[in-house]
């Protein structure tokens, strides 16, 4: 009795298909790249914030410029306008103080300086004469030593408002945001704050009005003492050294607030009436004190006790008891202005830089236009001069490999083009692995001359270096499986391999999905960023890549080299600089076109551009040593690899200076410059691709794409650069990746 055999058992329901090999590996190296992405991403944005700090601490982020004159002052009580020039809130009513008979209170405004406030200093310290310092606070975070000295040396300081604006003009949220960003750039420059405050555009009592007195009620609440002055030298206005010194004497006997300037502007004529001003007022019988003092002297009832701004302690006194307004920052205070002069510090070294790598950038720019303008005119001339060959017809016929995975939406455009080639061929398919029938689909055609060559996954090099051992012509044309050849482009690719010197030819890559936007930005990065600079390279003897979508070989130079390598992404790179050591010359064929389907998606782009960027590092890392290779087949390291290390790794790198100083400039510069700047050095990428669209006879209205592919896409190609530089520095490693493809070339394209 025979057992019957049972049914296969039905499939799990909602069991999933197993993911391959590759879906695997391409899953782990997604996985390993966020972080990486992520840590690019952080570096740019750590470089904005120290930009914006940066351009906020030298002009403002919306620099409010608005000065109020000749407001009423009804709700101002009148003691406070005819009062003394100390105004505080004890119980929460306006109170003035004046200074004391025969003393004056030296106050300097709008520091500190690093010109002219250490000189004021040295000054004060050599006639024992303390001073009262109403600081900027952006130039308090800028120039923190010369706050720390200040303040060692038993000067008082107080507070002028961190942007130097009309507070009268301000809201209560940027009024606070003001004192206290202040206050923060205090507590890390010296470790304290302070209770004194003196507005911009204020110094006498008559300029209160009724915008700006409730600005001193809130911030008298708050514990603060707003100091105006008596006597102003109006030494900003550079009356000269005697005028200077006439205007800032008070009445005889009477004592005074004065008003000097360590800052804004240039003050040499402060600096060379300080002295004379100290001596005659000296002389007089007069004494120096600071605000403090002067209120401590003045009041015969307790001393008044101002409750302490933000989070400190009374400070231990030095100097002669010369900081009484001083108050000990600590807790989140003291840590967060540290943060803040840190992070100004960091700005201050990294913007002037950026700066001068800009200069070195804009210079390498430039100048690798002007060299493509010129050996691309020389190239074109040469290459397309009559009766311009490379010798004997070469009629031969040679093998087409075409590695494939996953190709099913394009092979059938790319083996129909190959058949309807002028030049004879035979055409190998390299089916690596794909589970699209793909090489049923090229196996169906039954064009002539075709063969498909069958392997495991293993990735496009391996499916190259098969191609070529089954190859039974000593030359071999490569290229993608999604490209597609005019009938003439294999026979004007091989021609010049009729010097034999010739180990290696690049083709025209063309982009043929270009009517969407991202396609027209390929299509003049390919014209412009690809051909033109193939053209100086060929001139220059020193090629770096035979791109993968068209490029011919001999088969003995291929083999001689080792074939192709899976130790870099670009593989394409890494055969031609090894092939550039090995002796063979490689060169541009610009009449042989090819039209490849470009990325039709950002993601995709993203993809794509990334595995060149890291590859071409890659390349460029294992032909180090081409530095130190002697003789012809040294060329290409004395004249290669510094051009490929300048132009597409350095210079790419950097290249975003240009537009984060054209953003910088426009918001606190210049913006007429700075426009005027970036529209300069547009219209000269923009000659450069007229130039280069007029060689290859493109049409020229995709060049008003331009600006926009200059606001968007390039910033994109810096974001991928700046990823691979990363992943370089970190090192990470990647797989040969397959972009999705729609088979949407499917002809040769015209050139409009």
């Amino acid at each position: 009795m025979t057992t019957p055999t049972p049914p296969p058992a039905p499939p799990a329901r909602g069991r999933r298909r197993a993911p391959s090999r590759m879906e695997r590996a391409a899953g782990r190296a997604a996985a390993l790249q966020r972080p990486r992405v992520l840590l690019a991403l952080l570096l740019l944005l750590a470089l904005t914030c120290v930009m914006l700090l940066d351009g906020y601490l030298r002009a403002e982020v919306g620099g409010d410029e608005r000065v109020r004159t000749g407001a009423s002052a009804g709700d101002v009580p009148g003691d406070v306008l005819d009062g003394g020039p100390i105004l505080t809130f004890p119980g929460g009513r306006a109170t003035t103080v004046s200074v004391p008979d025969k003393t004056i209170v030296l106050t300097f405004d709008d520091g500190p300086d690093p010109t002219w406030t250490p000189q004021v200093l040295e000054i004060l310290d050599t006639y024992d004469v303390p001073g009262t310092f109403f600081l900027v606070g952006s130039m308090v975070s800028r120039h923190p030593d010369i706050v720390r000295n200040m303040v060692e040396q038993g000067n008082e300081v107080g507070v002028h408002t961190f942007t130097h604006v009309d507070l009268s003009y301000q809201s209560t949220a940027r009024v606070t945001r003001e004192i206290e960003q202040t206050q923060l750039a205090l507590a890390g420059a010296a470790g304290i704050t302070t209770t004194l405050f003196r507005a911009p555009y204020s110094s006498e009592t008559d300029a209160i009005d009724d915008y700006s007195w409730p600005v001193y009620e809130s911030l008298g609440a708050d514990g603060y003492t707003s100091v105006f002055v008596d006597t102003d030298s109006d030494d900003w206005k550079r009356p000269g050294v005697s005028k200077i010194v006439e205007w800032a004497t008070p009445e005889d006997g009477e004592g005074a607030s004065v008003l000097f300037h360590d800052a804004g502007g240039e003050r040499s004529q402060t600096i060379e009436a300080l002295p004379k001003y100290i001596e005659k007022m000296k002389a007089k019988g007069y004494t120096f004190t600071t605000v403090s003092g002067a209120m401590a002297e003045q009041q015969s009832t307790q001393p008044q006790q101002s409750p302490q701004p933000q989070e400190s302690q009374p400070a231990q006194q030095s100097g002669g008891g010369l900081q009484a307004a001083h108050h000990r920052a600590t807790g989140a205070t003291l840590y967060e202005g540290k943060a803040l002069i840190a992070a100004v510090a960091v700005a201050e070294w990294t913007v002037p830089a950026l700066s001068a790598g800009l200069v070195v950038v804009g210079v390498a720019v430039m100048g690798r236009f002007a060299m493509m303008l010129v050996l691309a005119r020389r190239h074109h001339r040469k290459r397309n001069r009559r009766r311009f060959g490379w010798g004997p017809p070469v009629t031969g016929p040679v093998s087409v490999i075409v590695p494939a995975y996953n190709e099913k939406e394009c092979i059938e455009a790319t083996l129909r083009s190959l058949a309807r080639g002028t030049h004879p061929v035979e055409i190998i398919v390299v089916d690596d692995g794909s589970t699209d029938g793909t090489a049923e689909i090229a196996e169906s055609l039954g064009l002539p001359g075709v063969r498909v060559v069958s392997q495991a996954n293993a990735g496009k090099p391996a499916a190259l270096n098969n191609g070529v051992r089954h190859a039974r012509y000593d030359i071999v044309v490569m290229m993608d499986g999604d490209t597609v050849f005019e009938p003439d482009t294999v026979r004007h690719l091989v021609q010049p391999f009729a010097d034999p010197s010739v180990g290696a030819v690049a083709g025209n890559a063309k982009v043929g999905n270009r009517r969407t936007l991202i396609g027209a930005w390929q299509h003049i990065e390919y014209v412009m960023g690809f051909n033109l600079d193939r053209r100086m390279y060929d001139l220059l003897r020193c090629m770096p890549t035979i791109p993968g979508a068209i490029g011919a070989f001999r088969r003995e130079a291929v083999l001689q080299v080792g074939g192709m390598s899976d130790d870099t992404l670009a593989e394409d790179t890494d055969l031609t600089i090894a092939l550039h050591r090995a002796g063979w010359r490689v060169v541009y064929e610009e009449h042989a076109r090819a039209w490849t389907e470009a990325p039709a998606s950002l993601g995709q782009l993203w993809s794509q551009r990334y595995r060149w960027s890291y590859g071409t590092m890659q390349a460029l890392w294992k032909h180090r040593r081409s530095l130190t290779d002697k003789g012809p087949s040294g060329r290409f390291g004395r004249v290669g690899m510094p051009l490929v290390v300048l132009f597409q790794v350095v210079t790419p790198v950097f290249a975003p200076l240009i537009d984060v100083f054209t953003v910088y400039s426009t918001l606190f510069v210049d913006f007429r410059a700075a426009l005027l700047a970036w529209l300069a050095v547009l219209g000269v990428q923009v000659v450069c691709a007229a130039y280069a669209f007029r060689l290859d006879r493109e049409k020229y209205r995709y060049l008003l794409m331009m600006p926009l592919q200059q606001l968007a896409y390039r910033q994109m190609m810096y974001l991928v650069l700046i990823h691979s530089c990363v992943t370089a520095l970190t090192g990470g490693r990647l797989r040969w990746q397959k972009l999705k493809r729609t088979g949407e070339v499917g002809t040769p394209a015209g050139s409009g």
